[in-house]
């Protein structure tokens, strides 16, 4: 079972467009929502793959509501922690080629008992979990510093914790020693400083947070792939993807591909780049089911890259 927190979780409206054009009036050729949020979108492709999962979250007002009911719908347990604030609602705009325009919202702010809240959610629920996974940001109300008790606390009780966060919610967090951290380059490169040129750049800054407390550490590299580095030694996977419908919540596929593939070596490796090629192939924030993976598209190796350019490098 993979119990998943969203400290700031949304409702996640999606709009095909023929183009966007500004201060026009635009009608969509599709839309969705979807129950959103890192996290939530970790549960939702736990749960299409089979598995069982939790979504702990702060939910409240009538977004709080239609998320618990989609997310029910899903066959997610929906662990809502009850909040003064309204569940924030981001919206997406996706061209034909591909082009995503996201907005965002800021979300509700918590309140200290609200935040305590969340907390004893995960206590009471984390006994039976193989694994829990925190990600996204922090809602507004909440010190970089949560996550990393978080970590303290459920590593107290004997859980294995994965994070995706970013900024000094992940600086914070890294001596609590998660089990496995996964930053985009960006957020890779903002954690050590330097930009990230190259996939040999990259395996120095994973080796760098490994030192720093992280246990290992899974990349993601967009169209060039990713990278696990942990004890057992370093691992790149790439995968063929023909056409990119959505990228929205790739990332969050992948990492559930990883943890419900054990969490670590070259096969969860390969598990999170076939989740994750799967996921871009399909509209919005939908998350891949069995069908939809193709395992054979997935190339692992031992023999990391180093001089390979990145298609976008950061800065």
């Amino acid at each position: 079972m993979i119990l998943t927190v969203t400290p700031n979780p949304s409702l996640d409206r999606t709009y095909e467009l023929p183009g966007v054009v500004r201060g026009a009036v635009l009608r969509a050729t599709a839309d969705r929502v979807d129950p959103g949020g890192k996290g939530v979108n970790v549960a939702r492709a736990v749960a299409a793959a089979g598995h069982r999962t939790v979504a702990v979250a702060p939910m409240g007002g009538p977004e709080g509501a239609l998320l618990a009911r989609l997310l029910g719908e899903l066959g997610i347990e929906a662990a809502g922690v009850p909040i003064t604030g309204s569940t924030r609602v981001n919206v997406t705009l996706v061209e034909p080629d591909g082009t995503l325009t996201k907005i965002n919202a800021a979300g509700p702010e918590l309140s200290a008992d609200e935040a305590e809240g969340v907390f004893d959610a995960v206590r009471s629920r984390s006994s039976t979990a193989d694994w829990i996974a925190c990600c996204g940001s922090l809602p507004r109300g909440l010190a970089p510093e949560w996550y990393a008790e978080l970590v303290a606390r459920s590593h107290r009780a004997g859980a294995r914790i994965a994070l995706d966060t970013s900024g000094d919610a992940l600086t914070a967090a890294l001596a609590g020693g998660p089990d496995v951290i996964k930053p985009n380059a960006l957020e890779l490169a903002e954690a050590v400083g330097r930009p990230l040129g190259t996939v040999g750049d990259v395996l120095k800054a994973a080796e760098e947070l490994r030192e720093r407390g992280a246990r290992s550490v899974l990349a993601s590299l967009g169209a060039d792939g990713q990278l696990l580095v942990e004890a057992s030694g370093a691992y790149f996977a790439t995968a063929r993807v023909d056409a990119v419908r959505s990228n929205v919540g790739a990332g969050d596929a992948s990492l559930a591909g990883f943890l419900t593939a054990g969490g670590r070596g070259p096969g969860a490796l390969a598990s999170a780049v076939a989740h994750g090629a799967a996921a871009v192939r399909l509209a919005g924030s939908l998350m891949p089911a069995p069908a939809d993976l193709d395992p054979t598209s997935v190339v692992t190796t031992s023999h990391v890259p180093l001089d390979r350019a990145l298609t976008e490098p950061a800065p």
